[in-house]
């Protein structure tokens, strides 16, 4: 405020300074212009005597006048350096006032970094708050898992191969027959006792953990392939020393022994014993991802279409929903069945398979057929979004060598010199398709599945027969025909319930050779003993054999058909594995082409029913 009034202040007395001189000079100017009229007065002496005290007057006053000038430019200077400092103060203060905004301004902006930085901090700390408790939620997880991989291993590691036992399982498990077959938990479906048999009048029962399983798969992963390599036995075979008396003492079997190379792009090669590619499976054309009925009897059921044996294969994964096979498989003729004029067996005058040779490890007690080439099968699977559909097809080759004689008959077993030898060569082929499908969610699935063709009988479940001999001693390729039927039922996902129906059948085929009737299913076959039964055995009685076939029922089997219902219940299923509990019932059926006389209504076949109940109680490793 001081810096404001003192200019003011001076220009007031400025004011009054010029004033105070316009004064004096007017007062000046009044007394030179009354000079004259004084002459004109007779007081003359009077005027000059007031002069000097004018001038003294004037004269003081230019003195105060002088004197206040002075203290006003005295003022002034005062007043100069005064502002001279008040504006070295204010450009001090606005310096200062400048420093300390750029100050408050990088105050500011620190602050602001700061907070940012406490900020940035604050997240860092709750991050690493966050990874700590992650970190110790994995290390915890991780050590938990790793004890209970060393403690509880759900697999074995072993330089970089996974090994799981997965699908081993003991067994327990009961079969009882209304006709007995001498038969352990697998049931032979050809021998399937007829009607008036001495079987049929028997029943049997048998406890058995023959069917117990080991399996173990290894796996080993590389960047763009997985190795798997996968063993599975189970003690369903019977060796020289094997029996029912004390110890048992029966022989382990391989149930399948292969190795795949699965590559990343779809293509698949894989090779060793397991199930043929014709074999129905759950995903893709994957090996272990059959689907097998889910049967307690080993055999499983009629209109199943299987074999397993070495093959190697090739598939091809198409995005998933379109899948192609093709496999060469070991093959094996079943040896010839035919008949001959009224019941004969075939003749001998042809070889197609030998007992097999002890010193090749082959067993002498059954028969070997001399393959020309491996059975051949393609095969292609769709999983369009609901259900899987499968169609293939099998080729298989036959052969014989013939030794000719001068008359066809059972008996014929020296040929001519003037006939020479010869050889027959032969191709059966068959045409197949399976389709399975959830409904309600998996609650129910519906499956169906078949084969049909010309020589495949060895791939329906019953193994009834693949070919002929004609006359002359050629193969004729059996009409065949197997399918079945399956209805799951999951109410829970501890029971299962199913329903299977299915059946195997081989059509007639024989020629007339003079007036003797040749081949499969001949209708002059002696069926006069089909309804007596007659032990035909030695006459010790306690060592007597038991048939399923009576004596002059001489009749081609026709088909076997089989209906099956069972349940399998999980009584336990989780980390300490699985117990399961399972019964199934069985009512299977053979039929006999119809032949000569002697049955019920003459003319037509015979028949037989066995009715069977299976129990089993298994536990699986986890």
């Amino acid at each position: 405020m001081r810096e404001k009034r003192g200019p003011m202040k001076f220009k007031m007395r400025t004011a009054a300074v010029a004033i105070l001189a316009a004064s004096v000079v007017f007062a000046n100017a009044q007394a030179g212009g009354s000079a004259p009229k004084a002459k004109k007065h007779v007081a003359t002496k009077k005027v000059k005597t007031e002069a000097p005290a004018v001038e003294e007057q004037i004269k003081a006053l230019r003195n105060e006048l002088q004197s206040q000038i002075n203290e006003l430019k005295s003022d002034l200077a005062t007043k100069d350096a005064q502002l001279k400092q008040a504006q070295q103060s204010a450009a001090d203060a606005q310096q200062a006032a400048a420093k300390a905004e750029a100050d408050a301004t990088a105050q500011q902006q620190s602050g602001t970094e700061n907070a940012a930085a406490v900020s940035t901090l604050q997240s860092t700390v709750s991050d690493l708050k966050t990874n700590q408790v992650s970190l110790a939620t994995t290390v915890s997880d991780e050590t938990t898992a790793l004890k209970k991989s060393v403690a509880e291993p759900d697999t074995i590691h072993y330089k970089g191969i996974t090994i799981s036992p997965a699908g081993s399982f003991v067994a327990a498990e009961t079969t009882w027959r209304s006709g007995a077959l001498a038969s352990d938990i697998n049931t032979p479906f050809t021998k399937i006792p007829l009607a008036h048999s001495e079987a049929a009048q028997v029943t049997e029962f048998s406890g058995s953990g023959r069917q117990s399983r080991i399996a173990l798969k290894a796996t080993g992963k590389l960047n763009s392939v997985t190795l798997t390599g996968y063993y599975e036995a189970d003690w369903l075979s019977a060796g020289a020393t094997s029996n029912g008396n004390q110890s048992n003492s029966y022989t382990m079997r391989q149930r399948q022994l292969w190795a795949e190379a699965k590559f990343n792009n779809g293509w698949d090669f894989s090779a060793g014993q397991g199930w043929s590619l014709a074999t129905e499976t759950t995903q893709g054309l994957s090996r272990g991802s059959e689907i097998l009925p889910g049967t307690i009897d080993a055999a499983y059921t009629p209109g199943f279409v299987w074999t397993r044996q070495y093959s190697a294969r090739v598939t091809k994964n198409f995005g998933k929903r379109l899948f192609a096979g093709l496999s060469i498989e070991n093959p094996e003729t079943l040896d010839p069945s035919c008949l001959s004029g009224t019941g004969s067996a075939c003749a001998t005058n042809a070889l197609v398979s030998v007992a097999g040779n002890t010193s090749g490890l082959y067993n002498s007690g059954n028969d070997y057929s001399f393959n020309l080439a491996p059975d051949v099968i393609a095969k292609i699977a769709v999983e369009p979004g609901w259900g899987h559909w499968e169609l293939f097809g099998i080729g298989r080759f036959y052969r014989d060598r013939i030794y000719p004689c001068s008359t066809i008959s059972a008996s014929c077993t020296v040929p001519t010199t003037a006939t020479p030898y010869n050889s027959d060569m032969v191709m059966g082929a068959g045409l197949g398709g399976s389709f399975r499908g959830p409904l309600f969610q998996k609650k129910l699935v519906l499956g169906l599945k078949g084969l049909y063709g010309q020589g495949v009988g060895r791939y329906g479940d019953s193994t009834i027969a693949d070919v002929t001999l004609r006359p002359n001693e050629t193969l004729s390729p059996l009409h065949g025909f197997s399918a079945l039927s399956s209805v799951d039922i999951n109410p829970t996902s501890k029971l299962n319930i199913y329903f299977n129906y299915g059946g195997d059948y081989i059509g007639r085929d024989y020629v007339l050779s003079g007036t003797t009737k040749v081949g499969y299913g001949i209708n002059t076959a002696v069926m006069t003993g089909c309804n007596t039964e007659n032990n035909t055995s030695s006459s010790t009685s306690y060592n007597s054999s038991l048939s399923v076939t009576p004596s002059n029922c001489t009749g081609s089997i026709k088909d076997t058909q089989a209906f099956v219902a069972g349940y399998w219940l999980n009584l336990y299923n989780g980390p300490k594995g699985r117990f399961r509990q399972g019964i199934q019932y069985s009512n299977a059926r053979r039929d006999i082409w119809s032949g000569n006389g002697g049955t019920t209504n003459p003319g037509n076949g015979a028949n037989g029913e066995d009715n069977m109940l299976f129990i089993s109680f298994r536990y699986y490793l986890p």
